[in-house]
């Protein structure tokens, strides 16, 4: 099932109030703000206008056109009579309005799912944040807005994917989209995750469910997309206590962890445990499709060095053994003191050429599927040079990157992100972005 018409629409109607502070208004910032480049329709019932940067809208009393989308933010009794004005004129609605099933108010959404199926409606909501379509310059929501990449992220709290949007901004990952839907009275999580598997835009699924309402689907939607590109779920509601809390936010049945934890295997699914590995597993699916399990790690800093080194025993990966040739040819351009077995450490004082011959030295050994390069530069090596040895070595093999700390690696930091490489700000989250490589989407 194709919902182009909601992620790229072509045109879009706001109802709502449009005073300052109001959410419909900012949700028409946020489209507006954001260039959309489509039709663009305020609704509110009292008419008169609006000014968004810089930009003057008629509100319209009632819709009289045709558009792809309604985004609706009314008091929730009106939204059922509104889909059913609307509804011929509209082919999704995505409805932000509390006040539904979330608060036992069942048969007023009953009502808005009737309305909407009379008329052929697709609905995301009741009680939702809204959604982003991102290569279609499309922010239908309250939300801060995120810069292009290859990232869906599908939330059941609309509270998380705002905070999760903010995060990613923070983390530099780019999202191809970000769907909010709250008490899925229509589309649910399965719809999206089947339409993101098959989204050119996205690389990556990104899921929180707090809980699914059809768990046959749920698995058969899960098991579609994993073949065809990673999906990360963060499953929250795991406790007792936190199962009792998912199912009164969302009226979804939050049911045994176990049984989802054997879903999520069953199906090629990744787990993570917290925001963090959400955010580590997107950068890392972002830059590659998947690594193997043999990791040279190579580093100025014993230190981190060695705690790199245990974090990927204690994963499951391999400290790759190299070859003589490789050792050979290695002792052959480092200083004695440098350490040439695995962890390579190549001492405080290691420049640009020493990383990049280092990085292309072992790259080339038949016994390495991944490289971790660590960097702590003494403030006499800027890290814009050991970030131009990373971007610029001839080397076909992923390479996750830990540049720290702060300041100190600001500007390499950024230049890697300029070049499409995303810094991993300790050496145990490192290890971890290789561990999600290892398990990911294999074409």
């Amino acid at each position: 099932m194709s919902l182009d018409f909601f992620f790229y629409p072509s045109s879009v109607a706001v109802f709502g109030s449009f005073r300052e502070g109001a959410i419909a208004r900012e949700i028409l910032r946020n489209i507006v703000e954001g260039g959309f480049e489509g039709r663009i329709v305020p609704v509110n019932p009292k008419g008169g206008s609006v000014e968004i940067a810089g930009r003057t809208f008629e509100v319209r009393r009632r819709l009289d056109e045709p558009v792809d989308v309604a985004i609706i933010a009314v008091p929730a009794k009106i939204v059922p009579p509104l889909i059913d004005d609307i509804g011929p004129l509209i082919r999704g609605a995505v409805v932000i309005s509390a006040g539904f099933s979330e608060v036992g108010n069942d048969e007023l959404e009953r009502e808005l799912v009737e309305k909407a199926r009379k008329h052929g409606v697709r609905l995301i909501g009741p009680n939702c944040a809204g959604i982003f379509g991102v290569h279609g310059k499309f922010f239908g929501s309250f939300e801060v807005r995120v810069k292009p990449g290859g990232l869906a992220l599908i939330s059941q709290s609309g509270a998380f994917g705002g905070a999760a949007l903010a995060m990613g901004n923070d983390e530099g990952i780019g999202f191809s989209a970000f769907v909010s839907y709250g008490n899925a009275s229509d589309l649910n999580e399965s719809d999206f995750i089947e339409y993101f598997a098959d989204d050119g835009n996205t690389r990556a699924v990104a899921l929180y469910i707090e809980g699914v309402k059809e768990g046959r689907r749920f698995l058969k939607a899960l098991r579609y997309a994993s073949e065809r590109k990673p999906v990360i779920v963060l499953k929250a509601g795991k406790s007792a206590s936190g199962a009792r809390a998912a199912a009164s936010h969302t009226g979804s049945l939050a049911g045994s962890y176990g049984i989802y934890r054997a879903v999520f295997r069953q199906a090629g699914a990744i787990e993570v445990e917290e925001m963090e590995e959400l955010f580590d597993a997107a950068k890392a699916f972002e830059m590659y499709p998947r690594a193997g399990k043999r990791v040279v790690v190579v580093t100025n800093s014993g230190g981190p060095g060695v705690l790199a080194t245990d974090k990927l025993e204690r994963l499951g990966l391999e400290i790759a053994r190299l070859s003589e040739e490789t050792v050979d040819e290695l002792r052959s351009f480092l200083p004695s003191q440098c350490s040439v077995k695995n962890p390579i450490d190549l001492i405080a004082d290691a420049d640009y050429e020493r990383y990049k011959r280092t990085i292309e030295t072992v790259c080339g050994d038949g016994n390495v599927d991944s490289l971790l390069v660590i960097c702590v530069p003494p403030i006499f090596v800027p890290s814009e040079e050991i970030a131009r040895a990373v971007i610029e070595a001839n080397c076909d093999k992923p390479i996750i990157v830990n540049f720290m700390a702060g300041e100190l690696v600001k500007d390499g930091v950024e230049l890697l992100e300029r070049n499409g490489i995303k810094n991993f700000p300790t050496p145990e989250r490192a290890a971890r972005a290789l561990k999600w490589l290892s398990e990911g989407f294999s074409p």
